[in-house]
């Protein structure tokens, strides 16, 4: 990645729509996860390498910002934020349930390579900005997921605070912001765009393994 990243910290179950599909409770404050930055990898137009023997595999496309500067009380999101992308929080779906009943860490179902795709980086617009824009997912020509940051449970600025006062925040960390409705399994071969509008934010082919 040519951009400097830190930490990866993710929030899950941030869509109404999407908890309700997975048959979970809409959360009452933020639930954060981490990713090792060994999880990135480029979504700039090749394949990238998934596992397909764990179960089903997910997609979860998510907006993604990128923190540039130390984070000090009373910063706001468009003080603190420079950069954004489109991503794909990638889920191996059978082995999170089985975690979910042990009551295990998240790890293994989130945090293996190639679980963090991730488009290039474009200049942050500021959060009013971002509001007035949907991103999408197209999977082979199709659209499958949309969203908008007004349908977000917790708002970015929500989502900062809340992290940097729980477990920091500063220059070069990543947060993926939550996914929409529309989540499925990936096949192989199967072919991913994500769009700003109608601007390209990047593209991969799954390579199932």
């Amino acid at each position: 990645m040519d951009t400097m990243i830190r930490n990866i910290y993710c929030v899950g179950r941030n869509y109404g729509l999407h908890a309700a599909e997975l048959g979970n409770e809409v959360p009452e404050e933020p639930m954060i996860f981490t990713k090792p930055t060994h999880a990135l990898t480029k979504a700039d137009g090749g394949e990238i390498a998934l596992p397909g023997g764990s179960g089903e595999l997910h997609y979860e496309a998510e907006l993604v910002i990128h923190i540039g500067r130390d984070y000090k009380q009373g910063l706001s999101v468009d003080e603190l934020v420079d950069r954004m992308a489109l991503g794909i929080d990638f889920t191996l779906r059978d082995v999170q349930s089985a975690i979910k009943k042990k009551g295990t860490p998240w790890l293994p179902a989130k945090g293996f390579k190639n679980s963090a795709a991730l488009g290039p980086w474009h200049a942050f617009p500021g959060f009013d900005r971002l509001k007035q824009v949907e991103y999408t997912l197209v999977k082979n020509g199709e659209e499958v997921q949309r969203g908008n940051l007004n349908d977000m449970i917790f708002n970015l600025q929500v989502i900062v605070d809340y992290i940097a006062d729980r477990y920091g925040l500063g220059e070069g960390d990543i947060i993926y912001t939550g996914t929409p409705a529309g989540v499925a399994a990936v096949k192989d071969g199967d072919r991913y765009e994500l769009l700003w509008g109608e601007e390209a934010f990047g593209a991969f082919t799954a390579k199932l393994v």
